[in-house]
């Protein structure tokens, strides 16, 4: 089951080094053959689920200019996150927040939280 992202989803946004995913089902096994068996699962220690949406990065302040003739920029510039949209994500449950949104559960997981991504391979 590969999920990508739809109007749903369209007027979220996810803040910073955080990364929305949606919790795959117990027996779910991606292409590639990754899965976590159900012992793992029951444990809830780690946790498996398709990327929906990410932030922007991690925030690196920039100074401020004094110069009045320079035009105003953001003052924020962002460090890109290695996880992308359509990733399959293996994360520890401990840094996670569930949420519900549109009666549906999600985790809110920041990236040092996940511990292995599952990727297709860019054509």
């Amino acid at each position: 089951m590969h999920l990508t992202p739809d109007n749903k989803f369209k007027k979220l946004v996810v803040i910073g080094d955080r990364v929305l995913i949606q919790p795959a089902r117990g027996n779910e096994r991606t292409n590639s053959g990754l899965y976590l068996p159900p012992g793992v699962q029951e444990k809830e220690k780690v946790q498996q689920g398709y990327v929906i949406k990410t932030g922007p990065g991690y925030a690196i302040p920039m100074p401020g200019d004094d110069e009045p003739w320079k035009q105003e920029e953001d003052q924020v510039k962002y460090i890109p996150l290695q996880t992308r949209e359509g990733d399959i994500a293996i994360f520890l449950l401990s840094g996670a927040t569930e949420v519900q949104y549109q009666g549906e559960k999600y985790f809110i997981v920041p990236q040092s939280a996940i511990l292995m991504l599952e990727r297709e391979e860019e054509i």
